[in-house]
């Protein structure tokens, strides 16, 4: 078992559902400002989990369930000396979206939000604990089903959803194409000025707008976005040095570096979590 007084992480995969689950202690600076393309849920086991998120500071206290979107900007802070432990569940879009919608009568549009960051609420709590302890302890297909069947009536039967389409207006939708830009042309490590003359639009501008609606300046988010299909793709197998090449990382060190202060894990840890490959180091 760890050591309580030092930071660590440990993260597995599940074979059957492809969701991973993360159990995690830190004390002190925990994470810096970042995002992850899955819902989160998780539950504060101890301590004080302090992160920002919405623009707003939040204090999970042990048994408050912690949620968050895909692209919502976080970071994590201990608030005192005993750190904080907590376990969380990573969700994709699809299948939260497959999951919910036979659950609701209600025709929810647009996308699925949460409607707010921490829930009190000891049957939520109860759902995500089990739940993560089926998926942890590799447990037999039916109780996995049981436990993710109760999470899902759980956050159906609670008002922890907001229907949010938003209007596109012109400022939106130039940072939406900025965006848009920056994947394709990911590889090829593009510059600011690029970006301004391919989409004919001053780059102070626009790199002010990118900032307003995404929370990060475009090189940042372009660092995140390539995070996220880096787990994908290890996840998937892929050799690092294969991925680091295809995401436009300098080098297999490169996404190693970046990976390790996001992740908190190597990427060949991250894969041997995710994969039966043996870890290469």
């Amino acid at each position: 078992m760890p050591d309580r007084n030092s930071n660590w992480i440990d993260l597995r995969r599940d074979a059957l559902h492809g969701i991973e689950t993360i159990r995690a202690h830190f004390t002190g600076h925990a994470y810096d400002p970042h995002w992850h393309d899955s819902y989160l849920i998780g539950v504060t086991e101890q301590g004080m989990q302090q992160f920002h998120s919405r623009r707003k500071q939040h204090r999970s206290r042990p048994g408050t369930v912690f949620m968050l979107e895909p692209e919502e900007l976080h970071d994590g802070d201990a608030v005192d000396a005993q750190g904080f432990t907590y376990r969380m569940l990573y969700l994709s879009p699809q299948q939260l979206a497959q999951q919910l919608a036979p659950l609701s009568a209600a025709d929810r549009g647009g996308e699925l939000h949460f409607a707010a960051t921490l829930r009190n609420d000891k049957a939520l709590a109860y759902a995500v604990w089990h739940c993560f302890d089926a998926l942890w302890h590799d447990h037999p297909a039916l109780i996995k089903e049981a436990t993710l069947e109760r999470l899902f009536l759980q956050l159906s039967q609670h008002p922890l959803w907001r229907s949010e389409p938003r209007a596109v207006n012109g400022d939106r939708l130039l940072a939406q194409r900025a965006r848009d830009w920056l994947i394709a042309c990911h590889a090829h490590n593009p510059g600011l000025q690029a970006m301004a003359e391919a989409l004919q639009v001053d780059r102070f501008r626009l790199s002010r707008l990118f900032q307003a609606q995404w929370g990060l300046p475009p090189h940042a988010w372009l660092v995140q976005w390539r995070l996220s299909q880096a787990r994908r793709q290890l996840a998937a197998g892929v050799a690092a040095a294969d991925v680091a090449a295809a995401l436009g990382f300098a080098d297999q060190s490169h996404l190693g570096r970046w990976f390790k202060r996001a992740c908190h894990l190597t990427p060949a840890r991250y894969q041997q979590a995710c994969t039966n490959l043996p870890d290469a180091g």
